[in-house]
């Protein structure tokens, strides 16, 4: 089974899969393909979340990559920053990087049986400093939310599901639903 959790930043993503991981050791966790980047980036832009697009969507698409996993962020997620930088630092991404973005995105998420997405919610605030860019963090949230309805990229096999509620209550839903796929 192959799960990819996603949210904007600060959402809960590390902590779900950690308490995930600790109770599934058979899943074998994807970091934040930030992590796995060389490039050091002082300020989000277009090239750094390309970039992290194409971690996810290749790491998904692999056949090295072990039957369970539970992945931080798919391409899904860097599609939806790249769409909200356009909007948050009023520059706009060539058309030639989001029509290759989406395109890249829609065959990864093919590989995916479960999208966990953890939208921000005012009932379920966590904070963060103005170095965090709270505004592109939001931006990036609602059109990551409006990207799951889109059947082009998100296909009709994708199991999509919104969790929300305290630390317990998603891990409590979230292996439910692995049961219930069969995982």
């Amino acid at each position: 089974m192959r799960i990819v959790v996603s949210g904007s930043h600060a959402s809960g993503k590390s902590t779900l899969i950690s308490d995930f991981a600790l109770r599934h050791p058979g899943f074998t966790v994807l970091p934040d393909p930030f992590e796995l980047i060389d490039e050091a980036w002082d300020r989000p832009s277009a090239a750094m979340f390309a970039t992290q697009l194409r971690v996810a969507a290749d790491r998904l698409a692999s056949d090295d990559v072990a039957s369970d996993v539970i992945a931080e962020r798919g391409p899904l997620d860097f599609l939806a920053y790249l769409l909200a930088l356009d909007e948050w630092a009023g520059s706009s991404s060539s058309p030639e990087l989001l029509e290759r973005s989406m395109i890249i995105t829609a065959e990864a998420l093919g590989h995916v049986d479960l999208l966990v997405v953890l939208p921000l919610t005012a009932a379920d605030p966590i904070e963060v400093d103005d170095d965090e860019h709270p505004e592109l963090r939001s931006a990036m949230n609602d059109v990551l939310m409006d990207l799951i309805e889109d059947p082009d990229l998100v296909g009709t096999h994708l199991r999509v599901v919104e969790l929300v509620g305290s630390r317990d209550e998603r891990l409590s839903v979230l292996e439910s639903l692995v049961s219930e796929l069969g995982g």
